[in-house]
């Protein structure tokens, strides 16, 4: 498994979601039919800084050994987030709860950055990246 594959194609994920919570957090909003007033705005911002600044982490570390004990912050970090989101997602999606397309393709991203990060998480950096 390429480490910086994955830790490339979070960063490109959390960052164009970041940047769309940041900037868009109304058009969101109203997207999700949910209240638009400032405090909901705000949140939304805040969720969008909080991307930006996993994105940014993760294209960071794309060049380094992780895996096993090393850069272990980052990779359980990253399966937490993902792992937790696709965990809340499924119970959406499979909940009384209505769904659109965009939840589902959200739970199936997620799912797989926490399954590949779980796996990074546990593996030998040795076994992860096999560019000799």
């Amino acid at each position: 498994m390429n480490t910086k594959l994955i830790l490339t194609t979070s960063a490109v994920f959390l960052g164009l979601a970041g940047i769309g919570l940041s900037f868009l957090p109304k058009e969101i909003a109203i997207y999700f039919n949910s209240n638009t007033n400032e405090i909901t705005t705000l949140f939304i911002q805040l969720m969008g800084a909080l991307y930006l600044g996993f994105g940014i982490m993760n294209w960071m570390a794309k060049g380094t050994i992780i895996g096993g004990i090393y850069n272990r912050p980052i990779a359980i970090g990253n399966f937490m987030h993902f792992g937790v989101g696709a965990i809340t997602l499924t119970k959406v999606v499979f909940g009384v709860r209505e769904h659109t397309g965009l939840i589902i393709s959200l739970t199936v991203i997620y799912a797989v950055f926490a399954l590949s990060f779980a796996y990074i998480f546990m593996a030998n950096p040795g076994k992860l990246d096999t560019k000799k």
